[in-house]
């Protein structure tokens, strides 16, 4: 199945994001709205975004401070949105490190047309490459090498996964602790939505556990969360700080 690219709008301005939501969901897309920081946040924390649509004038951490500390430690494209036109707003956005930049008096078809291009330079090979080049994600000897999607054992065997099963794993490690849905699984691994009948995700985790843990049926690192989902317990480290 093919990935629908997800959307998260963030904007106070409540008839600005339901005017965004509508018009991109009628263009094919999905979309999630925050209306500041801490809510984009926990969207980022629970789904797989692929590009980021930032007002600057926010109620608490304004866009441009929030650009800059998703630029710290994220790829995840950036266009932003102001009421301000001037070149030095403009360039202060770009500096930070926003992708695009469009003033808040802007056509919706102008800023699909940003977002389709935004979208299409992130996904190239080059992109893709540097946002996963070097990093490895370790947990209790276990290492998975992302730039080559790999997974060694503590005793330096490669094991081999699936493509959805390292997608799964991936999205488990990198929020260690955390309570992930089904829903969220799926969104985070292969970008769509979960629908009732949609038994995947458990078939791939115990799978996974097969592969990992010790006992697949008392499992170490893959938590069943009852009427919740799954959490990875292990403690997960990457270039030498614990996640």
């Amino acid at each position: 199945m093919i990935a629908t690219p997800h959307l998260l709008i963030v904007d106070d301005d409540r008839a600005i994001r339901d005017l965004l939501t509508k018009f991109f969901v009628q263009h094919g897309y999905r979309v999630s709205v925050a209306a500041e920081g801490r809510a984009m946040q926990q969207v980022l924390q629970a789904a797989r975004i692929d590009l980021i649509v930032l007002d600057v004038m926010l109620p608490g951490e304004d866009g441009l401070s929030l650009c800059r500390r998703l630029r710290a430690d994220s790829t995840i494209p950036i266009i932003m949105l102001t009421a301000k036109g001037e070149d030095t707003d403009r360039i202060l956005g770009l500096e930070m490190g926003a992708d695009d930049y469009l003033p808040k008096d802007f056509n919706p078809r102008e800023l699909l047309s940003r977002v389709r291009a935004v979208l299409r330079r992130s996904t190239t090979p080059a992109a893709q490459e540097f946002s996963t080049a070097s990093r490895v994600l370790e947990f209790h000897g276990w290492r998975l090498v992302l730039a080559r999607r790999q997974l060694f054992s503590p005793a330096g065997a490669l094991v081999p996964l699936r493509a959805g099963e390292y997608d799964i794993l991936l999205a488990l490690v990198e929020r260690p602790q955390r309570v992930l849905t089904r829903d969220q699984l799926l969104d985070l691994a292969h970008g769509r939505a979960a629908n009732v009948y949609d038994r995947s995700i458990d078939v791939q985790i115990s799978r996974l556990r097969r592969k990992i843990e010790a006992d697949p049926k008392e499992p170490e690192f893959i938590k069943t969360v009852r009427s919740g989902g799954y959490v990875f317990s292990g403690v997960v480290t990457t270039a030498g700080d614990e996640l």
